[in-house]
Parts: C-alpha cells; structure tokens; sequence
C-alpha cells in the first residue's frame, strides 16, 4: 500500500472514530435523562433489536463468506457480549446513580486499558506516542470538566454508581480489541451484524425479567430519546466506530475516545444554550491534538 493511500485511509479513520464519539455523546446525556422512565435491560434490548435489523438487512449485501460465523465465532461472540451484554447496560445502570461529569471522567480512563489490553491479547504494538496520546486526552477531560480548577477535581465525590461505569469502561475496552480482531477477516457491517445476532437473545431474555421491576414510561418525550438512540449512537455510532477500529487499530481508534465530553460541551452550547469559553477550546483541543498525535505515528507506517 502506498503512502498516499494510507494517509487518505488514515484520515478516513479519524473521521469514522469522531462521528462515533459525536453520537455516542448525545447517549450519554439522554440515557441519564431517561433513567427514571425505562430500565438498563430494556433500552439496550430496544437500541439493539433495532440495530440487529439494520445490519441484517446491510449483510444480504456482503458476500457468504463474511455472512457465515466460521472459525472467527468465539471472538466474534465475545464481541457481542461485551459490547450489548455488557457495556450498555452497564452504562445506563451506572447513569441511573452517578453524575454525568463522573461518567465523563471514568470513561477518560478507557484509551489506556484498551492500549493495554490490545497489547496483551492480539499483540497489537503500543507505541509511547499512542501512550502520550491517551494520557494527553485524559488530562484534557479532566480540564474541560472541572473547568481547569484542581479544587473540582480533588472534591470530586464518588459513588457506586462510578464503579458500574468503570467497569463499563473496561469491557468496551475489551468490545474493542475483540472487534480489530473479528474485523482483521470481515468488514465492519459484518462483524457489528452477527455479533449483534448472537447476544440479542440474551439481552432480549434479560430485558423481559427487568419488564416485570420496572415498567417503562413511555411518554412522547420517552420514545422520541429512545427512537433517537436506536438510530444515532447505536447504528451510526457503532459502524462508524467498527469502521475506525479496522482503520486506526483498538488502541488508535481509543485515543478519540476522550472526544466524548467534548462532543457533550459542545451540543449542550447549541442545544442547551450552555456557555462556552477559552477553557473549552484549550483542553478540548489538547483531546484532540492527543488522538492525532498518536495517529500520525500510526500513519507514518506501512501496512
């Protein structure tokens, strides 16, 4: 592959892994908005019954190798259960007790344990620029949200609900290592559509447990936020995520994983009328500039 084709492709990643951090902000702040009207199980059995639907009918497209589970099953399995069995309900669950700023800061944290994790089950190399990529990010999180001031940080208070979220943290983590390796044979329409197929019966078995604690409330401003997370974080998001992480790596596509809160600033200044300031811009674009320093190292080299 030639060095232009590779930064163009590489660029594409970059786009790819920022449109998913974009949606998946706006899941963060309605799945805290909805914890009192519909449990965990549930939305993540709504958001993927959709999701499983969609990529089915995009798979008819794909040829019958990639349609069939083959020797890639068990990984491919094990995708499906961290990233709808696992990571969704966890964190809504973690939504339902801790604040947003807290899950902002745990999933802060998310970038270094997949750089690690990668390393240590598909020996995917960790450079130190990836490394200072996601330690840079992190110190930007931890900017933008406490607004620069170490006294927010150091009275930061955590809760149980904190706990849910980082382990939430650590198994999208290991959702995302298992999906460079499912997608080093598939594409990502592929790997996001049977992965979805094997855990949705037992999310969807799960779910009909919760129905029976927790009955949702499904008022007009209920099912518009749930509409809205079955089509936005979760189709978009996960393909434009899968499609980065086939491009950029686990480790690459998870040094833009900190642009999360920052999509989350900046929606609620269009939408919420929230103020923005030099704060902002500064350690939101020491997120940024961590992600592309780390993926400029990764663009320098051949596939």
């Amino acid at each position: 592959m030639n060095g232009s084709v590779t930064w163009r492709t590489r660029i594409l990643g970059v786009l790819f892994v920022n449109l998913a951090t974009m949606c998946w902000a706006t899941n963060a702040v309605l799945g805290r908005w909805l914890r009192a009207d519909i449990g965990p199980l549930t939305l993540t059995a709504l958001r993927f019954t959709v999701a499983a639907a969609f990529f089915g009918i995009l798979l008819r497209s794909r040829p019958p190798q990639e349609r069939r589970y083959g020797k890639d099953k068990w990984w491919i399995m094990a995708m499906g259960l961290a990233g709808v069995v696992g990571f969704s309900p966890l964190l809504y669950l973690g939504l339902r007790y801790s604040t947003a700023v807290n899950c902002s800061l745990i999933q802060g944290f998310s970038p270094l344990i997949t750089a690690l994790i990668a390393g240590l089950i598909i020996q995917e190399p960790v450079s130190r620029r990836q490394l200072a990529g996601a330690v840079f990010g992190l110190i930007g999180v931890a900017g933008l949200l406490s607004r620069g001031s170490l006294t927010f940080l150091l009275e930061l208070q955590f809760n149980p609900g904190d706990l849910i979220l980082l382990a939430g943290a650590v198994v999208w983590a290991f959702y995302s290592v298992f999906g460079r390796r499912v997608m080093r044979h598939r594409s990502p329409v592929a790997a996001t559509a049977l992965s979805n197929f094997l855990s949705l019966p037992l999310i969807a078995a799960a779910a009909a447990l919760e129905l029976q604690h927790i009955p949702p409330n499904l008022r007009m401003g209920t099912i518009a936020a749930i509409v809205h997370i079955c089509v936005v974080p979760t189709i978009i998001g996960y393909w434009s995520w899968n499609r980065a992480v086939r491009t950029l790596g686990a480790g690459g596509a998870m040094v833009f994983y900190n642009t999360l809160p920052l999509y989350g600033v900046i929606l609620g200044a269009a939408f919420l009328d929230e103020s923005l300031g030099v704060i902002h811009f500064v350690f939101g674009g020491l997120i940024l500039g961590g992600g592309l320093w780390a993926t400029l190292d990764r663009m320098g080299r051949r596939d």
